[in-house]
């Protein structure tokens, strides 16, 4: 007769000290990250330079698309915790993930000018949407289940917990970092097409890593009821079919919504309006005293990342463009690529999360580790300095003109040194101080309010759109004073929010109740 012996997640130090099943989500997570920082730092230049977009068409893509990415996990989150479980929502977002970033490959003819008026070419410009959308739906389905499933590897009371979700963020930037580099140098170098199909073919690897590795996530990614999914649906298909389906209608529309800007914001607004008004009524009548102050916490602290990610996702915009036209690109005797620079927030992320995770852990062994809100006002603070370096850069620039590139490597560190304080802490914190039923769900509403500071960030930064000829700017004097009165304004918005957040820290500290 055999034995089994029930699964202590204690008991589980496999990977450095933490479950076996955190090394399946942190390979998982590292792979789909490197398909996407292999796209989303080439996608404006790829806009602007090859299919001639101007500035302010080119980040309406981008916005619209980066929104719509961090909105679809509410949907998803939603549907694996009352249907399909983590596994499942994963690998039909994996599947595609694969398809669109694949797609992305498909570059078609490059823009011309004739006559004055520039001539596209727009059948690859659709194959262009359609695989933006397949990726779009892929992340919702596939990013809030694999963080929920990291939290479900942990007991609430688990001390490691903190340093795990640390761990797992570095295993993203690790993905990031080489995805940046390579699949920059491709794209700007050798064509647009080898750093869109370097990206797919990392998203292909990342689903087999997620798909072998199922022994050691331990059924916490099966669903609640399987019953369920076998259930007919109104339209005559068992209800898991439906929502494969309905996934495929919601890349149909996200599809058109790209290509019609003023649909992605009014969709932000109803949605929010939907989530926010389920959970007031969630937090009223199904939570008891102590639940709804930790909810209440919670969704204070999720709606202050919309200042700190608006700052923050300046990189992929503003700060690229500023990269691109007004800056000195060579960094210890080489030329990067203006995408290339964004691999600093990756590499910072990688040298310093483990001094961040030994850092907390530290701090908590003698009672001074500061709250999850005092981390989240010194993200948002030193969000806010990273600009106050390129502001004092583009006042010194060069006998060219140009900006030396070290300012853009500080504004980087104080970038990731701010995201290391609040991006995965805030992770951890929806998974403690969620209701478990409803975890999934505001894992979703994190990635909601990261949507609308993406929608923000472009606001911010067609304030400093250029009129440019070919994809390239005429006056980089008249460039680098827009630029530099954006990041000044930047300066003091992070600065600003940081104070306020840490005055309202010992009212939320009360409301978590003894979460840290």
């Amino acid at each position: 007769m055999t034995i089994t012996t029930a699964y202590n997640p204690a008991q589980d130090t496999g990977f450095f000290g933490h479950p076996r099943g955190l090394f399946v989500c942190f390979a998982t997570e590292l792979w789909e990250r490197f398909s996407f920082y292999g796209m989303k730092y080439l996608l404006l230049l790829y806009l602007t330079k090859y299919h001639l977009f101007s500035d302010s068409n080119g980040l309406e893509v981008l916005g619209s698309y980066a929104a719509l990415v961090y909105a679809m996990p509410v949907i998803g989150g939603l549907l694996a915790d009352r249907y399909l479980g983590m596994r499942k929502a994963v690998i039909f977002g994996g599947v595609l993930l694969v398809l669109g970033h694949l797609g992305m490959a498909v570059e078609g003819e490059q823009a011309r000018l004739i006559e004055g008026q520039v001539v596209r070419d727009e059948g690859a410009l659709q194959v262009f949407y359609f695989s933006l959308a397949l990726i779009v739906v892929g992340v919702g389905f596939l990013k809030p289940n694999i963080s929920t499933i990291v939290g479900r590897l942990y007991t609430e009371s688990d001390p490691r917990r903190d340093s795990g979700f640390t761990i797992f963020y570095m295993g993203i930037n690790i993905g990031a970092f080489a995805a940046t580099l390579l699949c920059g140098y491709l794209g700007e170098t050798y064509g647009w097409a080898y750093g869109f199909g370097a990206a797919g073919i990392g998203m292909l690897v990342g689903l087999a890593t997620f798909i072998s590795g199922q022994k050691h996530l331990h059924n916490h990614a099966e669903p609640h009821q399987p019953a369920l999914l076998e259930e007919r649906s109104s339209i005559g298909l068992n209800k898991e079919l439906t929502i494969y389906l309905g996934a495929l209608v919601g890349v149909a529309v996200a599809w058109r919504m790209l290509q019609f800007h003023g649909a992605v914001g009014m969709t932000l607004n109803l949605l929010s309006v939907a989530v926010l008004a389920g959970l007031t009524w969630f937090i009223a009548t199904q939570c008891d005293s102590v639940e709804r102050d930790r909810m209440i916490a919670l969704v204070v602290l999720t709606m202050s990342t919309v200042v700190f990610w608006a700052l923050f996702e300046q990189a992929a915009g503003s700060m690229t463009l500023f990269a691109d036209r007004v800056m000195d690109r060579t960094l210890l005797g080489m030329e990067l690529t203006a995408a290339q620079y964004g691999s600093l927030n990756s590499l910072f992320i990688f040298l310093f999360a483990p001094f961040f995770a030994w850092l907390w852990t530290a701090l908590n062994k003698r009672g001074l580790e500061p709250g999850t809100p005092v981390k989240f006002a010194l993200g948002i603070g030193q969000a806010g300095l990273g600009f106050g370096a390129l502001v004092w850069g583009a006042a010194n620039p060069d006998a060219s003109g140009l900006v030396a590139s070290y300012w853009m490597v500080l504004a980087y560190l104080l970038h990731t040194c701010g995201e290391l304080c609040l991006s995965p802490v805030g992770l951890s914190a929806v998974t403690r101080l969620a209701v478990p039923r409803v975890v999934g769900v505001m894992m979703g509403a994190w990635f909601l309010a990261t949507a609308y500071s993406e929608f923000v960030a472009v606001q911010l930064a067609k304030l400093a759109a250029i009129e440019t000829v070919n994809g390239s700017v005429t006056d980089v004097g008249a460039a680098l004073e827009s630029y530099s009165s954006l990041f000044n304004d930047l300066l003091y918005v992070g600065l600003g929010m940081g104070v306020l957040l840490l005055l309202l820290s010992p009212l939320l500290k009360k409301l978590m109740h003894g979460v840290h």
